[in-house]
């Protein structure tokens, strides 16, 4: 029997959870020869990453360098994919996202005249320049992708606005519920003490996360001061920070929480551990992307310190709310979760757009369905 080729890239930490679930499905699928392929864009995360799925890549360019360019970033995911495509032949490429590796491997494929599947296609801010460089990354690989696998409806409608055709496009849900579904887990102890040590039965959790280029600066302060402004009005509230690595990013944060007790700044967290301080918190704050996706499914109302944001059905939905980067507004809304318990319910319990956790299943059948090795 003549396999369907596929080959899988990746090459940061939020690209390998949400990909790591499709890798499984096409591990249980005797029609499918997949060839994992890493770029390392991200190393020490990424790691993790593998090391939790169990994913074991067949090619790994390792192309990490402390302080690289996008540009560096980009050439050298570039020759490295030109290199592997050669070797491996597929007839499918899959990429996840919109990293600089997400682009480069579309790219690459492209030269090859191998066929592009786009994972998590047809997000828009609507900014060129925010996310940065995500926005551009997501949008030049839709040029280039020959499947689009959009999270949504609102996603569909976007590529369709773009001009792609329908018979491409394929609402499938987001595949990172289901890499959630594999994570958290009923009774999960942290390898950190403090985070045992936490009273989450009597203590509410405000979970942050901050890292967008866009926010460094003073949205940042604007941001960290609200919060432990937050934190020092409510006696039963503590904040837990993973600090991302970013040395502007710890500045900002040493300097704003300094003195205040109520709030834990710790290292960044691997996914699973992260995963389940999520499930167990009150709330999150976060100008991240994917957790606005993945809270709801936890039931956490997700307040997004962003000035715009390329998942708008959470919104839409009600279990996230946009407040931007002003300290009065951040402060505000987050003093109404925390005081409004019908508000805080009406986030809580809204429904996740996001999907069933099957997404990978649906991604899998496609390929299978659209792909022959004759092709």
């Amino acid at each position: 029997m003549n396999k369907i080729k596929v080959m899988t890239v990746f090459g940061t930490r939020p690209e390998g959870i949400k990909m790591a679930p499709i890798i499984k499905v096409m591990e249980s699928r005797p029609e499918i020869e997949n060839t994992i392929c890493i770029t390392a864009q991200h190393r020490e995360m990424l790691d993790q990453v593998l090391d939790l799925f169990k994913i074991e890549p067949d090619y790994d360019l390792n192309i990490f360098k402390p302080g690289q360019s996008l540009t560096e970033i980009t050439m050298r995911a570039l020759e490295g994919l030109e290199r592997v495509i050669r070797e491996v032949k597929p007839h499918i490429l899959l990429v996840q996202g919109d990293t600089s590796t997400v682009f480069a491997g579309a790219l690459a494929a492209f030269y090859q005249k191998v066929k592009v599947g786009h994972v998590e296609a047809g997000l828009r801010s609507g900014n060129l320049y925010s996310p940065y460089p995500e926005e551009a990354n997501r949008k030049l690989t839709g040029v280039l992708a020959h499947f689009h696998f959009a999270p949504t409806e609102i996603n569909r409608l976007n590529l369709l606005k773009e001009g792609y055709p329908e018979e491409r496009i394929f609402i499938t849900g987001n595949t990172v519920i289901d890499a959630l579904k594999f994570a958290v887990k009923k009774d999960y102890k942290f390898h950190l003490p403090l985070l045992n040590d936490i009273d989450y039965k009597n203590k509410r959790i405000i979970l942050v996360t901050s890292h967008r280029r866009e926010n460094i600066g003073k949205p940042m302060e604007n941001i960290f001061s609200a919060i432990n402004n937050i934190a020092l009005k409510y006696d039963d509230v503590e904040v837990v920070f993973p600090i991302h690595l970013n040395p502007k990013v710890r500045e900002i944060a040493y300097r704003v929480f300094k003195g205040n007790d109520k709030v834990h700044l710790i290292e960044p967290l691997d996914y699973e551990p992260f995963t389940n301080l999520m499930a167990k918190s009150h709330l999150v704050v976060t100008d991240s992307g994917g957790l606005q996706e993945e809270a709801p499914s936890l039931g956490k109302p997700v307040l997004v310190v962003r000035e715009e944001t390329e998942r708008p059905e959470g919104i839409e939905a009600g279990t996230a709310k946009l407040v931007g980067t002003e300290y009065d507004n951040i402060f505000k809304e987050i003093d109404i979760l925390l005081s409004n318990q019908e508000e805080y319910s009406k986030m809580a319990n809204a429904v996740n757009p996001y999907g069933d956790g099957k997404a990978s299943e649906r991604i899998v059948d496609i390929i299978i369905k659209h792909i022959g090795p004759n092709e």
